[in-house]
């Protein structure tokens, strides 16, 4: 739980320092005024990437360092610094005294972001959707990060030799298809258990958010065998080598699979309503949120980017009675929006400032 936070040279922050609650924190200001500066500094400490840009977009640019510092509820201070070095942002963590430059997924701090592109996660590209399900294994998963890093770096490595002609493809593909075929079965079955788990609470939490009585499930999608995945991969990479050679790139693969979110026996990408759609993309996040405090026994920092304006009467008051559970922050231009469903239990943090 963090109780307060210093930005220095971060983004439109010069030296600026905020108390923070333990419950929700509404942060209300206009547009361009630094409100999501704000949630990002809070995840960029929590040891993850920003969902807006890269490192070098987060020092103000009068700067060539920025650094954040957290304070939590049991005394203990965390402090990221970002600095320019040779032109490259090198990131650096101080915890407890000691320095880091990478974090292992214990020391990381967990979040969940609910932002506006979120809510177009099902009707948008399936790597939209393969990047939920990844990125989330690698909040809960140690080792996982590691193991997606490799799977690409393979998979770079063998589109790269699919472009240099048939000949040589041919002669140097067995050892690169074997070892996709590792990497993508270890792929494959993590997301497959994740699947099983997000599947025991997605239509509870469905019917609460609606208020209805439905039947909802994920379903992965793959055009391999899922009882002999690791076999089936690499029997197609070989079987479809010409075919992959012409076109540059690999056709199977974890990285071409999909999941579906089943409505009342439907695809709910073709028969959903968009008040169905806004309700299972909440339902999403929220799985996100338990699967990660029942993996790591801890409760997530929860991040809303401007997400109440987006959600109709029904759905932001649904979504704050599960809300008052977490450290909540939740940026918004018109606290009125928000503030009526949470009393007197929020804390006002009100920005003024312009970029």
């Amino acid at each position: 739980m963090l109780t307060s936070i210093r930005l220095q040279n971060f983004r439109s922050y010069l030296d600026d320092s905020f108390e923070l609650s333990e419950s929700v924190n509404i942060i209300v200001g206009k547009n361009a005024s630094g409100k999501t500066n704000l949630l990002e500094s809070i995840l960029i400490n929590a040891g993850e990437n920003s969902y807006r840009g890269k490192d070098i977009e987060l020092i103000n640019h009068n700067s060539d360092w920025a650094k954040i510092d957290c304070n939590n509820e049991d005394n203990t201070v965390r402090t990221v610094k970002l600095q320019t070095v040779n032109s490259n942002i090198v990131r650096t963590y101080e915890i407890d005294g000691n320095q880091y430059k990478r974090l292992n997924l214990a020391k990381t701090i967990p979040v969940v972001v609910f932002e506006p592109n979120n809510l177009n996660i099902l009707t948008t590209s399936p790597d939209s959707r393969r990047n939920f399900l990844d990125e989330l294994l690698e909040k809960i998963k140690p080792g996982f990060k590691e193991k997606r890093r490799q799977f690409k770096r393979v998979l770079y490595q063998r589109n790269a030799l699919l472009k240099t002609g048939i000949r040589n493809a041919q002669n140097n593909l067995f050892v690169w298809n074997l070892r996709l075929s590792e990497l993508g079965d270890y792929i494959f079955n993590n997301r497959m258990e994740l699947i099983d788990t997000i599947n025991q609470f997605a239509e509870e939490i469905y019917n609460e958010l609606s208020i209805t009585k439905s039947t909802v499930s994920f379903e992965y999608v793959t055009k391999l065998n899922k009882n002999n995945y690791a076999s089936d991969l690499i029997k197609s990479l070989e079987r479809n080598i010409n075919t992959d050679i012409e076109r540059g790139f690999t056709s199977s693969g974890p990285h071409r699979d999909d999941f579906d979110l089943i409505l009342n026996n439907h695809m709910a990408s073709e028969t959903a309503s968009r008040g169905e759609m806004r309700t299972l993309m909440l339902v999403c996040k929220i799985l996100e949120t338990r699967v990660i405090e029942k993996s790591r026994s801890i409760k997530p920092i929860l991040l809303l980017d401007d997400v109440f304006s987006e959600l109709d009467g029904g759905r932001r008051q649904a979504l704050t009675n599960f809300l008052k559970e977490y450290q909540t922050f939740i940026t918004t231009t018109d606290a009125d929006v928000v503030l009526h469903h949470f009393s007197d239990q929020a804390n006002i943090i009100a920005i003024s400032k312009t970029n």
